[in-house]
């Protein structure tokens, strides 16, 4: 039987606030679910009302529909739950979301995502078939894109980060690079830091630069959550030349394919390689970037060191094509995000 869908104009204003509250929850619990999704869910009591928000928690803990319930309590009964991802039908670490919500009484379920999860997914059928109204979103989380897309892949998504000046430098000719961006595009990289699950770096960087991989607030404090430290290559790193690490903690890998092995067996599902130029080259020639963020700045340079250290393609036919999926002005500075061509998000 198949699930009717809906286009998200066409929501009453109701169920488009619960929708918001979804999406919004899921943002929050982007960065502390991994392995399990950052799904978000609202429930409406049948006056239309939110009764109750909730996003995924911690690996173990309970699931956004769970949490919502939770809050909603006995407001629930006859209402509505809108969900970032099909709700699941299937006993892990906790019970079926389906159950859940068949328990309290929810009498329709709106959902963004399908789960392509085989052990969890068939959720919306199985609700159907007990006689709750299901339909499906036509809109994408974004939060959930990267999880998504891991699951496809099976190893965890990559997106790759760098900043430069206009002419495609990310340091002088000395190497000073701080700050090529000003401070609006460096905020927004702590924030998206704390949704990773693991931060990728190359001995050299790790050598170089000596630094912490961390996602902190504007008053320097940490946040909550802190993604991995991770560098790739062979050459040792001593206490002396990069203390930061060290003192923090971070993991070594030889190469890209058994750093990529290791953090999905370890439950990293979306990670950000920052640096440097040779490691950026490498996962991009290796066919292993699945999206870009590319901080601009007004500056240029003329020359410098580039973004990019070795030759992905000697041909246009055979470089590495993204497409954009949206800017955004920082300040002075421009980010441009973009997504490898054929991903999960087309």
């Amino acid at each position: 039987m198949r699930i009717p869908a809906i286009d998200p104009e066409n929501l009453d204003a109701d169920l488009a606030r619960g929708l918001a509250a979804a999406l919004a929850a899921g943002a929050e619990a982007h960065g502390r679910t991994s392995p399990n999704p950052p799904v978000g869910a609202a429930i409406l009591d049948t006056s239309g009302n939110i009764v109750g928000v909730g996003g995924t928690q911690p690996a173990g803990g309970a699931h956004a529909e769970v949490m919502a319930l939770a809050e909603a309590g006995e407001k629930a009964l006859g209402g509505t739950a809108v969900v970032t991802l099909e709700p699941c039908n299937h006993i892990g670490r906790t019970g079926p979301c389906t159950q859940a919500l068949l328990k309290a009484g929810i009498a329709a379920v709106y959902y963004v995502h399908p789960d392509p999860n085989g052990q969890a997914s068939g959720g919306a059928q199985f609700l159907r078939e007990q006689e709750v109204a299901v339909v499906r979103i036509n809109t994408s989380s974004r939060d959930l894109l990267p999880w998504l897309n891991s699951l496809q892949l099976g190893r965890p998504t990559v997106t790759l980060k760098f900043a430069q000046t206009l002419d495609g430098f990310t340091a002088a000719l000395d190497g000073s690079s701080q700050w090529i961006t000003g401070d609006q595009a460096r905020r927004r990289v702590h924030e998206d830091r704390r949704q990773r699950d693991g931060i990728i770096i190359g001995t050299g960087t790790a050598l170089a630069d000596n630094p912490s991989l961390t996602a902190r607030r504007e008053d320097g404090s940490l946040h909550d959550t802190q993604p991995r430290r991770v560098v790739i290559g062979s050459r040792p790193i001593s206490a002396e030349q990069a203390p930061n690490l060290h003192r923090l903690g971070f993991e070594q890998y030889p190469e890209i394919s058994t750093a990529l092995a290791a953090l999905w067996q370890a439950g990293a599902r979306d990670v950000l390689v920052e640096g440097g130029a040779g490691l950026a080259s490498a996962f991009l020639a290796a066919g292993l970037v699945d999206n870009i963020q590319a901080y601009i700045a007004p500056t240029l340079l003329g020359q410098g060191h580039p973004v990019l250290a070795n030759a992905v393609s000697d041909t246009l036919a055979g470089a590495a094509s993204f497409e954009l999926v949206s800017q955004t002005r920082l300040g002075g500075d421009l980010l441009l995000e973009l997504k490898k061509k054929g991903s999960v998000s087309d």
